[in-house]
Order: structure tokens, then C-alpha cells, then sequence
């Protein structure tokens, strides 16, 4: 059995999480997939796989040897592609990774456009709130909302988001007025502590900046919580703009102290430098980056 196809039984075994379910999917014998396995072991003296009679999953040697397998793999069915004259189709997989909640509202129902768009093309998605190492952990593309600091990875700018304070109507008509950031002591907050970690809000108005020290009785570290409990009444919570378009849209929050709105934060495609781009993750990078720059949550 030669290399490749060792790797790809591999491949599937971790991504399936079993021999058997891999066996199936590979149209072999159980015994001959564990078997494979088991001389990859051999061959590379390290143990890629935590076996128990339930379950089966990867070691840290495991995780990176199976980014490998899949970049391998995927340059290998590339370079297939290419001699085979098929430039004008890419295909293939892209993983794309993004943060959580980012990932739900405004990149899922693009990646599912985009599928039709491109038959030949399978995405691997895979959203977390972290920053994900591109070459590390063996992924194509990542979507960031930050700066970004200075790296060998190339990046395209496709717009931008906002840090706003939003309530629930019923609670901004009965509580005290709210004129500017110092009105805040008199009202309840709810941190949400992935965007502002350190209880600080800052403001800016006129090139000059105010942080407010917040209070908060409820903190959380996932945006729907925090948005849920302004919802329901519980007070003002800022979140980045795009995270309540539909709860903006639908009247069940508004938008506080607007003129107090520090500046936008950016919104960036990342990925390798288009030299190490193949086909396919240029035909997504740009097939993002055209729809994108036309979401409404993104400014």
C-alpha cells in the first residue's frame, strides 16, 4: 500500500472517528483499515490515534499529521486538476474558519451559495471564538475581525463592523436618561467579555476618547447571552454591530449613545501568500471577498 493511499485511509479514519464507519466509507474491509493504520504507526514511530472500544480520536501528533494528510492530499488532487486541463473548475476542499457567532450570521449562508456556485468545491468549516493558527492547524482561510499584526499570510480587506450599545425599548422607556457615557452609573450593564475583557467601555467623540468602568452584574463570554438578556430587559450591552442586525432590524433592540461609537473595527479575509494560493482557495478568497463587501452587517 503506497503512501497516499495510506494517508488517506488515515484521513478518514479521524475524520470519521472509527475504522469501521472509515472502512465503509472507503469501500474496505474493517481489519484492512486498521491494519494500515497500524503500519502508518509503525513506519512513522508515533502513535496518531487514542483507540477505546467506543471511541477513537487523534493525539496531538495525530492532529498535525492529519492537517498535513489533508494539505498533501488537497495539492496532490490540485495538481491533478491542472494537468488535466480543468483551471477554468476548481475543486477540492477549503476549510474556512471564523469566529462563532460570525460564522453563523453572515458566512454560512455565503459558503452555501457558494457551493452552488462551484459544484467541484467542498468546504470544511469551522468556527470557534480563537484565533486559529492557519498554518499550524492546516486550514485554507479565516475570516478576522481585528487589526492585524504584521505576518508572512496575506490579507484583503472587505469592510468593517462597529462597537454599539443596544437596549431593549421597554427598558430605555422607563429607565434614567442617557445622554452620554457618564448616564451609564445609573444604569444595569451586561458585559460581554470577548469584546471588552476588562470591564472598560470606551467611547470617542470628537477625536477624544472616555472610557466608562462598568458595573455589571451579568458578564458573559457568548454574544447570544448577552444579547438575549438586553433583550428580555436586563439592561444596555455592547456587542459588535453585526451580532444584533436582526435584533436591530426587527425593533426588539436600539442603538445607544451613537455618537459616542469608537471607531469601526476592520474585517479581513486572511490566507497565504497568493504565490503558495492554489486554485480553489483563490476562487473562494475572492468569491468571499465579492460577497462580503455587499453584506449589510459590514460597513
Amino acid at each position: 500500500m503506497d503512501r497516499l493511499q495510506t494517508m488517506s485511509i488515515f484521513v478518514a479514519v479521524a475524520e470519521e472517528a472509527g475504522f469501521s464507519a472509515a472502512a465503509r466509507r472507503l469501500h474496505m474491509s474493517a481489519p484492512s483499515v486498521t491494519r494500515a493504520v497500524g503500519e502508518l504507526e509503525a513506519r512513522l514511530r508515533a502513535r496518531l490515534l487514542h483507540r477505546t472500544t467506543r471511541t477513537v480520536r487523534l493525539t496531538d501528533a495525530g492532529e498535525r499529521y492529519l492537517a498535513d494528510c489533508r494539505r498533501i492530499i488537497a495539492e496532490i488532487d490540485e495538481a491533478d486538476g491542472h494537468a488535466a486541463g480543468v483551471h477554468a473548475a476548481p475543486r477540492g476542499t477549503v476549510s474556512v474558519t471564523g469566529s462563532a457567532l460570525f460564522g453563523r450570521i453572515v458566512l454560512t449562508p455565503i459558503l452555501v451559495d457558494l457551493l452552488d456556485s462551484y459544484p467541484e468545491i467542498s468546504i470544511n468549516s469551522f468556527f470557534v471564538d480563537r484565533v486559529v493558527n492557519l498554518i499550524d492547524e492546516g486550514f485554507d482561510i479565516a475570516v478576522r475581525i481585528a487589526e492585524l499584526p504584521d505576518s508572512s499570510l496575506a490579507a484583503v480587506r472587505v469592510g468593517s463592523v462597529s462597537r454599539v450599545l443596544c437596549a431593549a425599548p421597554d427598558y430605555l422607556a422607563t429607565a434614567s436618561k442617557l445622554e452620554t457615557p457618564g448616564d451609564l452609573a445609573g444604569h444595569d450593564t451586561i458585559d460581554f467579555i470577548n469584546i471588552m475583557p476588562r470591564d472598560e467601555w470606551v467611547f470617542e467623540r470628537d477625536g477624544k476618547s472616555q472610557t466608562y468602568k462598568t458595573r455589571s452584574r451579568l458578564r458573559a463570554n457568548n454574544a447570544d447571552v448577552a444579547i438575549a438578556a438586553a433583550v428580555a430587559g436586563r439592561g444596555i450591552t455592547r456587542v459588535l454591530s453585526y451580532m444584533v442586525a436582526p435584533q436591530l432590524e426587527s425593533g426588539a433592540l436600539e442603538i445607544v449613545l451613537p455618537e459616542f461609537t469608537p471607531p469601526a473595527v476592520p474585517v479581513h479575509i486572511v490566507h497565504k501568500e497568493p504565490g503558495q494560493t492554489s486554485g480553489r482557495v483563490r476562487a473562494v478568497v475572492d468569491y468571499l471577498a465579492e460577497r462580503l463587501r455587499q453584506a449589510p452587517a459590514l460597513s
